[in-house]
Order: C-alpha cells, then sequence, then structure tokens
C-alpha cells in the first residue's frame, strides 16, 4: 500500500505506522483531525512528501468531521483544524504547501456536500502527483550513477517517506530498474533511528544490497573511498540564505546532513540532494526557518529505558541548515540542477503543477 491515503471504508486517512517498524508492518487510521494530528507529531507518518499528502487528507479529513449551519462557519471550522495539522511540525513546508492548496478548493465550494468532494480529490491528486515527481526524481538522478557504485544516505528518503517511491531511495531503485547494481550505505540516524529502523527495511524488501552503519562511522567510510556518492532528501529548501549563510540557497534535513556534506566535500564525493520542486520555499529565508526541536526524552531514554541522568538538559534539533556550496546536484522532477540556480524558475515551477 501507499505510505498515507484515503480508506474509503471507514472514510478516514490511513497510514504505514512508521513507528512499529522494523519488527511490525502495520497501518493505522487516523479517523480524526486529533489523531492525524498526533500521528504527525509521534512520527507514524513522517517525510516532507509523506507530510504533504498527510496535510491534504487532512483537510479531507476536517472537511467530513466538520458540519455547520451555514457555508462560511462551515469552512471557518474546517480551516481552523487544518491549520491545526499544517502546525502539527514546522520545519518541512511540504505540510502546510499542501494543507493551503487543498484549503483552496474549499474556499471555491457554495456546499458542505461539494467542500467534502472536491476536497478529498485535490487531496487524492496531491498524492498521485507526488508518485509522478519521486518517479521523475529517481530517473534524472539515477543517471549519473554507475554500475557497481556505493550510494551512502542518511535518514529515510524513500517510499515510506512519501506516498511512493521516494527521492533519495528512489534515485537507487530507478539505477536498479535501469540495470545497474547500486548498493546503499545507510547511516542509523540517532536518536530515533529511522535508518537503522525504516530505510534498511525497505532497502532490504526491494532487494537493495545494504550496510548500515553507526552515525559517527561515515567520515570513516568516506576516508576508505567505500562510498561514490551522498545522496539525501530534503524537507526544506529556501533559495535566501538571510544574514546567516547570505547569498545562497540553504537545504534543511535531518540533523546530521551538514556534517556528511562537510565530510563528502573534504573527500570530494558528490553529495546529491534529492526533492521536488514543492519542497523550494521561495517566500522565505533561512533565518526564517524553524528548526523543530523534538522531546529530550528522545534522548535520555532508548525505547523505555534510561540512556542519561533524568536531569540532565538536552539539545535536540530535528534538522540542520547545509549551505547550496556543498550540494553538487540537487536533484528534482525536472532535471538535474547545478550551481547556481535558477531562482526565477524554481518559483515557478513547483507544486502539483510541476508534474504534470
Amino acid at each position: 500500500m501507499r505510505t498515507v491515503g484515503w480508506d474509503d471504508d471507514r472514510d478516514c486517512v490511513v497510514m504505514v505506522d512508521q513507528t512499529k517498524l522494523p519488527t511490525a508492518y502495520t497501518t493505522y487510521h487516523a479517523e480524526t483531525v486529533p489523531e492525524l494530528v498526533e500521528s504527525i507529531e509521534t512520527l507514524r507518518v513522517r517525510g516532507a512528501p509523506a507530510l504533504g499528502a498527510a496535510g491534504a487528507y487532512g483537510v479531507a479529513l476536517a472537511a467530513r468531521r466538520n458540519d455547520a449551519a451555514d457555508v462560511e462557519s462551515y469552512r471557518e471550522a474546517v480551516r481552523v483544524d487544518a491549520e491545526a495539522v499544517a502546525d502539527a511540525r514546522p520545519t518541512a513546508v511540504n505540510l502546510s504547501r499542501e494543507v493551503e492548496t487543498v484549503l483552496d478548493e474549499l474556499r471555491r465550494c457554495a456546499t458542505v456536500e461539494a467542500a467534502r468532494d472536491r476536497t478529498l480529490a485535490a487531496a487524492r491528486e496531491v498524492a498521485d502527483a507526488d508518485v509522478r515527481r519521486n518517479e521523475r526524481i529517481g530517473e534524472h538522478g539515477a543517471t549519473p550513477l554507475a554500475d557497481g557504485d556505493t550510494v551512502m544516505t542518511h535518514c529515510n528518503a524513500g517510499a515510506l517517506a512519501t506516498v511512493d517511491w521516494g527521492t533519495a531511495l528512489g534515485v537507487v531503485y530507478s539505477a536498479h530498474e535501469n540495470g545497474k547494481d547500486v548498493d546503499v550505505v545507510v547511516n542509523e540516524t540517532r536518536p530515533l533511528n529511522q535508518g537503522s529502523r525504516i530505510t534498511t527495511t525497505e532497502l532490504l524488501e526491494y532487494g537493495v544490497e545494504t550496510t548500515l552503519i553507526p552515525d559517527n562511522a561515515s567520515g570513516r567510510c568516506l576516508q576508505e573511498g567505500r562510498v561514490d556518492a551522498v545522496v539525501v532528501g530534503a524537507d526544506r529548501i529556501v533559495l535566501d540564505g538571510g544574514e546567516t549563510f547570505g547569498d545562497q540557497a540553504i537545504v534543511f534535513n535531518k540533523v546530521g546532513t551538514y556534517k556528511h556534506a562537510v565530510l563528502a566535500d573534504r573527500h570530494e564525493v558528490p553529495f546529491v540532494v534529492a526533492a521536488p520542486h514543492s519542497t523550494v520555499d521561495t517566500e522565505r529565508s533561512a533565518d526564517e526557518v524553524e528548526i523543530e526541536r523534538r522531546d529530550p526524552e528522545e534522548l535520555r531514554e532508548i525505547y523505555g529505558t534510561q540512556n542519561a541522568p533524568a536531569d540532565v538538559p538536552v539539545y535536540n534539533p530535528a534538522f540542520d541548515p547545509t549551505p547550496m556550496e556543498l550540494v553538487d546536484y540537487l536533484v528534482t522532477e525536472t532535471g538535474v540542477h547545478e550551481q547556481p540556480l535558477d531562482r526565477e524558475a524554481f518559483a515557478v515551477e513547483r507544486g502539483v503543477k510541476a508534474a504534470e
């Protein structure tokens, strides 16, 4: 099944529960907006493109769970619920963007019945468009890879981070479809181990040769010449570095990405970001992007077992910014982009329309 979708029988959002991996592959049904918000916050569903689809379906869910005596009151009630979904995680731009995409459809509806039909149809299109984009990203990104290459990746940017196929791992899957034997080195991605729990599970399911390493071994692997390219996804890309980074684009991705980019640059290994145009935020500078802080208990405990003193202060950012000067290629559904990025093109060719 797709990572996130709509269950017609239960009339609600359904998703792969990624908190249960790798021990169990199960689904979770979010039948109310609060349940969907909680699922986003607890990472049952995660990954920027998948969050975009979850946000879109969240508006459809709100449209079905709300009612009012008049259309204006109904729209306002749906909007309030939609904002709660959009605010569930602040860094990935796709979540708020696709919520707004479906809210645009809601505003055009003259009746509650029309709103319910059109918001669900719009959400399905957001999800379908994500799959089309990812397949194109994979096709473009696989071209530079050679038979026998080893790719290093961080966190999870595969089918489970999207509606289907994936971005960074989609590049690997497309390479395999093209007959190239490409294997993957996976960083465990502490503290929630998305790499070890999710990426390795996904790669083994796809039949890709995979090696899991602790995050701190990435430098050693690059030093030994084990890696031919580092390929990661992105949760948000801004074209304006702001006062902090100056006149260059910035990639926000799972914390640790910056470290891997620096190491790849040091060892002259290509560093590649694979992401759809919908992840590019042309409206904000890097200084305006909120980097999510996660619960300190994610570090103080490991799966319920105490891992540190209960009162030790914790700094637990979920993402870090990587300057585009460290990125060799940005792969999107429209092709492989090198520096400097064409800002005007990214301002126009984004969102669902870019997949048509």
